[in-house]
């Protein structure tokens, strides 16, 4: 609705006659809503043309010729306003509000024009819109419009009345409310770390079935009827997942994820969302612990797993959050760490400190028999002075390599010193110990076989102890082994 302002009735802002003004006219100007009389004849003359001109939809027509919008408004007539519209737009009279109106009705009033318009077009003796008025000061209004063709002038349109509430206030907290869910979900989609939200009604309503059966310590219940915990993880239903969870899981779409939990929730997991429940059953309801989940592509992943029950949902744990930070680089670090401070990094074998604790914790547990297998690689420092480090370090790990394959993995094969290996065999008597022996001196005949640059020398020596027997005194009997096998022409070094 922009009315011309230059168009004002000859009877000033009273277009009742004096003699019949009486109560009505009274009701009118003190309403508590803005009330605008108008004239539209001139815009009906323009829709009389535009037809005879073929026009059929205005909505269209006026969409493609935005300039007829400004000619529609500029032909409507002010005839009169009540107290409320002077009061409302910070007018002193309407002579005043007229001449101002390029500042009441400005920005987009014309789209929202293009509605009311077409509802007359249309033949409607009705309309309403929400628009978008500007007080004399400025100040934005949101208004909501409603006009009503006055009776007698359904053809010539000459009395229009309308309605302009101010619904300023609503639309301005209904905008607030769409800034902060904006700006909420946008935290939620663009979150570094994996966001689910998810409802855990029906698991609550399962744990209150157990209370109510008299259930009261959940760890045996689940100990006894581990299903129950797998009938937990089928009732989880996934209401929404950030983009950062598809990326991190290797997912498409939301669908392509929740219909591959079965893949992401495996092996190990089951165990970890048992301790989830549990700790749901004691009432805690924030909980935080590591755990393993699967990319799609089958890929492990080490999470970080924080699970809390939303503020209002304590009752039912309808609506839970999850995040999930991805800590496998971390895990591989750590276990990086935890290689090294157990093995020898040119080896691959264990360290001396590793094979200390063994030795250790075999004199103390077993099992016995323990077979202790010395190894001395011959020559090296021989081929460090001709061949140079380079050569040598490649004869340690030739040699590293043959033990490793000839010792299995839940045995201890260790590099003690400079050239000096260890095996230690616990539970297996001499005759096994000598075949792992012989199976060393195989691999290093086949090992040169492939190396012409330098020949892998071993010299081996082996003990088994005996019921009483300290280990340290089994070690030395192997080194001892390993001293009568070294060839006479070896420096030890």
């Amino acid at each position: 609705m922009k009315p011309n302002k230059s168009s004002v009735s000859p009877l000033g802002p009273r277009i009742v006659a004096r003699t019949a003004r009486g109560e009505h006219e009274d009701m009118f100007d003190l309403a508590p809503i803005s009330l605008w009389l108008e004239d539209f004849s001139a815009v009906r003359e323009l829709f009389d043309r535009w037809r005879a001109e073929g026009v059929t939809s205005l909505r269209d027509h006026l969409r493609g010729h935005p300039d007829r919008v400004a000619e529609c408004s500029a032909r409507i007539k002010v005839l009169q306003v009540n107290q409320r519209t002077l009061t409302l737009f910070e007018a002193s009279s309407l002579s005043h509000l007229v001449a101002n109106l390029d500042k009441v009705f400005r920005d987009d009033m014309l789209v929202t024009h293009i509605e009311e318009l077409s509802q007359l077009w249309d033949g409607h003796t009705s309309f309403s819109s929400q628009a978008v008025n500007y007080t004399l000061s400025g100040e934005r209004l949101d208004i909501q419009l409603k006009g009503i063709v006055l009776p007698g002038y359904e053809e010539s349109l000459g009395r229009v009345l309308l309605s302009a509430e101010d619904v300023t206030a609503r639309e301005t907290a209904r905008r607030q409310a769409a800034h902060a869910e904006r700006y909420a979900r946008g935290l939620f989609q663009h979150s570094p770390v994996s966001l689910w939200v998810e409802d855990f009604s029906t698991i609550k309503q399962l744990m209150d079935d157990l209370r109510f059966r008299g259930i009261d310590d959940f760890r045996v219940f689940t100990d006894v009827h581990p299903e129950f915990v797998q009938r937990c993880v089928s009732e989880i239903r996934v209401i929404e997942v950030n983009q950062h969870t598809l990326e991190m899981f290797g997912a498409g779409s939301t669908a392509e994820l929740t219909d591959n939990m079965a893949e992401i929730f495996r092996d190990d997991m089951q165990r970890h969302f048992r301790e989830q429940l549990i700790e749901l059953w004691n009432g805690r309801l924030f909980h935080t612990r590591e755990v393993v989940n699967y990319t799609l592509g089958g890929e492990l992943l080490h999470v970080h797993l924080q699970f809390s029950v939303l503020p209002g949902h304590e009752d039912d744990w309808s609506l839970v959050q999850v995040a999930l930070t991805d800590i496998t680089a971390r895990k591989k670090a750590e276990a990086y760490l935890e290689y090294l401070g157990k093995h020898d990094v040119l080896t691959k074998l264990c360290n001396r400190t590793f094979y200390v604790d063994e030795l250790n914790r075999l004199e103390r547990r077993g099992p016995f028999p323990v077979t202790v297998i010395m190894i001395h690689l011959n020559d090296l420092k021989k081929v460090n002075d001709h061949l140079g480090q380079a050569a040598g370090d490649m004869l340690l790990r030739r040699a590293g390599e043959i033990i490793a394959k000839a010792v299995d993995p839940q045995h201890c094969a260790a590099r003690i010193a400079g050239n000096e290996f260890a095996v230690l065999l616990p539970g297996v008597d001499a005759e096994a110990g000598h075949a792992v022996m012989e199976n060393i001196r195989e691999l290093a005949v086949l090992n040169n076989q492939f190396y012409s640059a330098s020949t892998l020398s071993l010299s081996l020596g082996l003990a088994t102890s005996t019921p009483g027997e300290r280990l340290e005194t089994v070690v030395r009997r192997a080194e001892a082994g390993m001293a009568e096998d070294r060839r006479p022409s070896d420096p030890g070094l």
